[in-house]
């Protein structure tokens, strides 16, 4: 499956840049990836030499850094990395981030080692990659991905500062930190956040509703399939069915699926799975080990938020859902995406859907480089003018100004407050290039044909505005 990603996605990628006037060759400049390097290291463990081999790809330097995840998993492969990479550069660009694309991967299952060692084998592999030149505040800034989080970032951040204490930028050499260690509240929300904030901006859009029989403002009380349990899937959960008023009818997960069609509750879920690794067990739904076939539950949303092709040939036509929106990278095949805009099913496409993520990576580097935290120097200063406004309005009316509004409003925002609201506003800006560009295109193109061409001009336009 893995092998046929990268595959995929220069296929979508091709697709939409036959319809982009390009100047011979660019198109083949932007789709390549740049530069991969592999990596064979050794770590003396339990008695003996173990030796990792890791890929780090850098697939377009059209700004700098380049931006992308780190996984963990025993499965990766180089064109796996590849693919993920060349999604970062259109996401990117889709969103407009000062950042080429990139991305990383260890072959390795980090449930094998104890955490002393995982950490003994993630600084060695940060050394290689500063050796070569693929870790840096300025040329290549990890995130956390599959089987990597906070904990991982940090060693590999703390191992960057060691090797160059000299760079007072040092903690921006990666993203995804946890708070004390240089992070930004909301960044562990963040690809979940963003798969909400992207199911809002359909749901508001009449246009991109006609045909799915959809009316706007009409989230509340849809149906979701959502699939995977990790970081993603249980932040879309959790934020669509506590703020939206979504069901959410099937979880699946690697062990089986849980559903309830009166919905599931999401913070029950979470903590039976966090106990016992397994949806099995939970009272609050019935469960089926039986999970092949659950993506093609009954509902509104389907949200695949797990791996990369598992919407395919073989199951996209008995795909009930109405909408699919790509919670994780690349998990609708080539093919899989023509049948479903045969079917009329809206697909909100991965490289747009799962953005929340280096968005809010984004403004964790900014924060990093200036040195200061969001929202410190004008706070009070907000604040002091809420007071006073509320002040003269209690005069005004003569009442009380309402003690529930009274502090969210005198106290000012908080760095979650601006991390979240940016989040909204790029989010919202992104789908409306998208969906305006769908419009000025032919009656037959998508989100993501439209996704991929407003990508594919911005990187253009920058190769071209340096002579490329």
């Amino acid at each position: 499956m893995s092998s046929s990603f990268l595959k995929n996605v220069d296929d979508m990628f091709i697709a939409a840049a036959e319809n982009i006037d390009l100047p011979e060759g660019l198109a083949d400049k932007i789709r390549f990836c740049n530069a991969t390097y592999v990596t064979r290291f050794g770590v003396r463990l339990r008695g003996k030499m173990f030796t990792f081999r890791g890929w780090r790809a850098t697939h377009s330097t059209h700004h700098s850094p380049a931006k992308g995840g780190i996984r963990f998993a025993p499965n990766v492969n180089q064109d796996e990395v590849e693919a993920l990479a060349a999604l970062m550069s259109y996401k990117c660009a889709l969103v407009g981030l000062p950042f080429g694309g990139s991305k990383g991967a260890l072959e390795i299952d980090p449930s094998e080692w104890e955490p002393h060692e995982l950490e003994k084998i993630t600084r060695r592999f940060a050394q290689e990659l500063m050796r070569h030149g693929f870790l840096s505040p300025a040329s290549n800034v990890p995130a956390p991905d599959m089987g990597t989080g906070e904990q991982t970032m940090m060693w590999i951040a703390d191992e960057y500062r060691r090797h160059k204490h000299e760079d007072i930028n040092g903690s921006a050499c990666v993203t995804g930190k946890p708070l004390d260690g240089g992070g930004i509240e909301g960044r562990t929300e963040a690809t979940g956040r963003g798969v909400q904030y992207a199911t809002q901006a359909l749901f508001a859009s009449e246009v991109e509703l006609q045909g799915t029989g959809f009316a706007v403002d009409s989230l509340a009380g849809k149906r979701v399939v959502v699939q995977g349990f990790g970081n993603v899937g249980y932040h879309a959960a959790k934020f669509l069915s506590e703020e939206d008023g979504c069901l959410i009818t099937s979880i699946i997960e690697r062990d089986g699926v849980i559903r309830n069609e009166a919905g599931l509750e999401i913070e029950k879920l979470k903590r039976h799975f966090s106990v016992n690794g397994k949806l099995e067990g939970f009272a609050g739904g019935t469960f089926s080990a039986q999970n092949e076939g659950a993506l093609e539950d009954d509902c509104d949303i389907l949200i695949p938020a797990a791996l990369e092709g598992v919407v395919h040939e073989r199951n996209a036509a008995q795909i009930k859902a109405k909408v699919v929106v790509e919670a994780a990278n690349g998990p609708t095949t080539s093919t899989a995406d023509a049948i479903l805009k045969s079917r009329g099913v809206v697909v909100i496409p991965d490289m747009y859907a799962n953005a929340g993520g280096v968005i809010v990576s984004y403004f964790e580097w900014v924060k990093n480089l200036t040195h200061i935290p969001f929202g410190l120097m004008e706070r009070r200063y907000e604040a002091t003018g809420h007071r006073r406004l509320a002040q003269s309005l209690e005069t005004m009316t003569g009442k009380a100004f309402p003690l529930s509004d009274d502090k969210a409003f005198t106290d000012g925002p908080q760095e979650i407050d601006l991390v979240r609201s940016g989040l909204a506003e790029m989010m919202s800006t992104a789908f409306q290039a998208i969906s305006q560009t769908k419009a000025e295109g032919s009656g037959d193109q998508s989100l993501r044909d439209a996704a991929y061409q407003i990508a594919i001009k911005r990187i253009a336009a920058s190769y071209q505005a340096i002579g490329i």
